[in-house]
């Protein structure tokens, strides 16, 4: 497999509004990746439709990122450097409970996925290509963007536990979270079929993530099961 720069990304101004300079060639043809990647996928965009959007020569692609692949690689990198972070570092935050570590990294997770923004669906269209039609740079992703929450996310429920956080149970915990996060995702045709209210507003997301957080909590018998809120719908009663 071919080697992929890691060239510096731009900070982080986000993915449709970050400033872009008359001279700023590099941004110019990361923003136009950005759409045309997240349009088409990887397989189907083209260099020449990327360079007609950002209006630049052909030849800048190569001066600026190397090919297509590495180009592709810079964009995932920043689209996922917009998206609010899970995980901010190893270990509990000092102060805060591991009940409530779980609840705010679940919360965190559930805005990354389902924020219905415009970053949150360029982000959400580009990783949804890449798990279709995997590319080579789909272990970069997994080891880049995911990992982090992943290993973090098992370090609390390991807490949780009294368990080692590469204990099975404390791996099959944590993947039962990232299933009940991943059932929510939008454009989910079972989902909207059978529960077309849910639209994922602010409300709904911050009610998705409250009853993920006690089921799995509930799950773990430290808390008792409950209602999570009243009313999740309009229709509900209260």
């Amino acid at each position: 497999m071919k080697q992929i720069k890691t060239a510096a990304l731009p900070t982080k101004p986000g993915l449709k509004t970050f400033a872009i300079h008359a001279d700023d060639t590099r941004a110019r043809l990361l923003k136009a990746a950005v759409d045309v990647f997240a349009e088409q996928g990887y397989e189907a965009a083209t260099i020449r439709q990327i360079c007609s959007r950002a209006d630049v020569n052909l030849a800048l692609v190569n001066y600026h990122f190397g090919d297509k692949l590495e180009l592709y690689t810079e964009v995932l990198r920043f689209a996922m450097s917009c998206a609010p972070q899970p995980a901010p570092g190893p270990g509990l935050p000092t102060g805060i409970s591991a009940e409530d570590a779980l609840r705010a990294i679940i919360r965190a997770m559930v805005e990354r996925v389902l924020g219905n923004d415009d970053e949150s669906n360029l982000r959400y269209r580009l990783m949804l290509h890449e798990f279709v039609r995997p590319t080579s740079v789909t272990a970069l992703v997994v080891n880049e963007v995911m990992r982090p929450v992943y290993d973090r996310l098992r370090e609390i429920v390991g807490s949780l536990l009294g368990l080692p956080s590469d204990h099975a149970t404390s791996r099959l915990c944590t993947h039962g979270v990232l299933g009940q996060v991943g059932h929510y995702t939008r454009r989910n045709p079972i989902l909207a079929t059978l529960w077309p209210e849910m639209t994922m507003t602010a409300e709904q997301r911050e009610l998705v993530a409250r009853h993920i957080a006690e089921s799995t909590l509930a799950y773990l018998g430290l808390i008792r099961p409950r209602s999570t809120v009243a009313p999740l719908m309009p229709e509900d009663p209260v």
